[in-house]
């Protein structure tokens, strides 16, 4: 939607004062990595609104897909966030006078808004990240580093990260920021990074491959000389 059709028919077309946010979860380089849109001086989390004709859900793969390109995405809902003085106004006032866009009080988005918060696994290799209308760039970001953010989102981030941090303690879903083919140490290596703590390498693969739910692919992994892991991927559900 372009800009101008948003400020000037968001409320007729959207939930009024209802908003979704995804904190977007992926994996590089040992780290646990946020995608985020730059907007102004700050970073906000991918998201959007609902219109009205659509289900929350339907509202939420569009979005992800918009700014992803996944079109299959592992998808969780958060939490909702709502206090009392959750409103963009302000920013949005400073934000519209320095790129010249037209300030109106009466704008649907000035309102205060409870925001439905989703967060999603994804392999960053599969994702063709898209900014949105109001945004100068959009990049992954180290949990451990995030930028100055918008309003709440930070919050809202860091809530994602304990929640994924809580959820793998006894449910196996980590391999959604993995490659298709990954191997053992590859998968305990993430464990150890979600959970910020060492795990025992032998009871850990014991456990995953109890699970049933990874097969060994025949062919091993050229990690390095004399170390060459079997690769597994996910067992396909017939």
């Amino acid at each position: 939607m372009e800009i101008n059709e948003l400020l000037e028919n968001g409320s007729e077309r959207f939930l009024p004062n209802l908003s979704l946010d995804h904190v977007i979860i992926g994996y590089q380089e040992n780290m646990l990595k946020c995608l985020l849109l730059k907007m102004g001086k700050k970073w906000m989390l991918p998201g959007g609104y609902i219109r009205k004709e659509q289900s929350v859900e339907e509202a939420a793969f569009e979005i992800l897909k918009e700014r992803t390109g996944l079109t299959k995405p592992h998808l969780k809902f958060l939490s909702v966030f709502g206090s009392a003085d959750r409103k963009f106004d302000n920013d949005f006032r400073e934000f519209f006078k320095t790129t010249g866009l037209p300030w109106r009080e009466d704008y649907f988005m000035h309102h205060r808004f409870v925001t439905l918060a989703y967060y999603s696994l994804v392999d960053i290799a599969k994702t063709h990240p898209v900014p949105g209308a109001f945004d100068e760039a959009i990049g992954w970001h180290n949990f451990d580093e995030l930028p100055a953010m918008w309003l709440d989102h930070k919050t809202i981030a860091l809530t994602a990260r304990q929640r994924l941090k809580d959820d793998v303690r006894h449910e196996l879903v980590t391999y959604n920021l993995l490659p298709n083919h990954f191997t053992m140490p590859e998968l305990h290596l993430l464990h150890q990074t979600i959970l910020a703590q060492k795990l025992d390498r032998s009871r850990f693969q014991k456990k995953m491959l109890a699970s049933g739910l990874f097969e060994r692919l025949p062919q091993l992994k050229n990690a390095s000389p004399g170390r060459n892991p079997f690769q597994y991927r996910l067992v396909t559900k017939k």
